[in-house]
């Protein structure tokens, strides 16, 4: 595998710290969530770090290339677009899924969602990622992600699952070791192990981001400085290896610019042991191809409080092995599982057989507070218009809770006003009228009629 381009020390790039970050002394590159740009209308404060040198990467969260569904040709060009734009040396995206799309209707998770590690969530995932390395005008890496919740009857381990994606497709690994930190909290699964089991020479990068333990489940919020034991985790891959690139990750609580910088310093001084320097390459479990030249805030907010709900045995998740199988078979299987899996998590449907179901509630909070956040920051009225965050989010978690998102954030916007003005709310008319006009600017339609709004009430209650 040809080796990587030197990146060096990098951050996210967010619209929150623009400016600190054009400020920060002896960055080298940055990242920015491919769906938050348009490759037409580039943020001026992007356009002045390309000016300096300061290498700039895309990293999408869309994709969901773990999914059953084949990549969105779209999806892929907009990245692709995206890439060409800010001259990106590669692309980045993630190994999970996002929403389902067998059986219909699509459900979308909002979140990235672990995918089963066995054969046939593998081989869906190989084709699946050859399709986006084909449809790419640069290189792929993909990133490891963290997770509440395990799939029962796994048959491999994270790093012998890694492992053989690279020798399949030849595609990059981003290593994120807060990530592995996450994991080995919430899952049992030791960094090490996965660190001695992939082949670093396929590291493209390197993410570092903080996050919190509350009641032994660690949330990877991207809102909390880098703790130790994060820090201790890039300490053992800088051993392993001299990483291309490591890059800093913050999505939300954005500290003084002085806090970001001692963080990025703390990131140097473990890249920089006394001692020689580790090889860039070992030997990898199988012969991985070269790259060919033509192969949007990961956020974890904190549960919502209360109880875990407690459903009886949903459905059964078969995760057999099926050595012979056909692509589409397996696409079949694979999609009836995660439907299974991301029903429970978004519309309250009984939780599939084998799952742990008290950490099943806990993802399924996180995702409803996910949700009700980015909803606030696209529609950053609605909190205003319903009395202030905590009465906003009370409405907005009511909703959520047995209504999946079935497309993006602003239409989900639209959708949850919708829901409150069907049942004659807010309370005080004049917050209604309010709510109305919000509505109506937006949906470019009337609301409905009072008589269509009793109708869908009174189905409503009776669902």
């Amino acid at each position: 595998m040809k080796p990587m381009a030197h990146l060096g020390v990098g951050i996210g790039w967010r619209p929150e710290i623009a400016d600190a970050v054009e400020r920060l002394p002896g960055l080298d590159w940055v990242e920015v969530v491919a769906e938050n740009i348009c490759p037409g209308h580039l943020p001026a404060s992007l356009l002045r770090l390309r000016e300096r040198g300061v290498r700039v990467v895309p990293h999408g969260v869309s994709l969901g290339l773990g999914g059953a569904h084949r990549p969105d040709p779209e999806k892929l060009a907009a990245l692709g677009e995206r890439a060409v734009a800010l001259g990106a040396p590669l692309v980045t995206e993630h190994i999970a899924f996002v929403r389902t799309t067998t059986p219909a209707p699509v459900l979308e998770a909002g979140h990235l969602l672990p995918v089963p590690r066995t054969r046939d969530a593998l081989d869906v995932l190989c084709e699946n990622v050859r399709i986006a390395q084909d449809a790419l005008p640069v290189p792929l890496a993909l990133e490891n992600i963290a997770a509440l919740i395990s799939w029962p009857g796994e048959e491999m381990t994270e790093g012998q699952f890694l492992s053989e994606l690279v020798e399949r497709t030849g595609v990059r690994l981003l290593i994120d070791v807060a990530n592995l930190h996450t994991n080995r909290v919430n899952r049992g699964e030791d960094p090490a192990a996965v660190l001695d089991a992939i082949p670093l020479e396929a590291l493209a990068y390197v993410h570092v981001a903080g996050g919190f333990e509350r009641d032994g489940v660690w949330h990877d919020t991207h809102a909390h400085p880098v703790p130790e034991v994060v820090l201790d985790v890039l300490a053992q891959l800088r051993r392993r290896v001299d990483p291309p690139g490591v890059l800093l990750e913050r999505d939300d609580d954005f500290p003084p610019e002085g806090e970001l910088a001692g963080e990025l310093q703390a990131i140097r001084n473990v890249l920089t042991p006394a001692g020689p320097r580790p090889s860039a390459s070992r030997p990898a479990p199988g012969a991985a191809p070269d790259l060919a030249p033509g192969c949007a805030p990961d956020l974890a907010p904190d549960p919502v409080p209360g109880a875990a709900p407690e459903p009886g045995p949903g459905p059964a998740v078969d995760l057999a092995p099926r050595a012979s199988a056909a692509p589409d078979a397996a696409r079949t299987r694979v999609g009836l599982v995660q439907a299974a899996l991301l029903s429970a998590l978004v519309a309250g449907t009984p939780v599939p057989e084998g799952f742990d179901r008290q950490r099943v509630g806990v993802q399924s909070r996180a995702l409803a507070a996910k949700r009700a956040g980015v909803v606030a920051k696209v529609a950053p009225e609605l909190p205003g218009i319903l009395g202030g965050e905590k009465a906003y989010r009370e409405a907005f978690l009511a909703y959520a809770r047995n209504r999946p998102m079935t497309g993006g954030y602003r239409r989900d916007a639209l959708d949850f006003a919708e829901h409150l003005l069907i049942r004659d709310l807010p309370a005080d008319p004049a917050d209604r009228r309010r709510l109305t006009a919000w509505w109506e600017e937006r949906a470019g339609t009337r609301p409905p009629r009072r008589i269509v709004r009793w109708a869908r009430a009174l189905v409503g209650r009776a669902a």
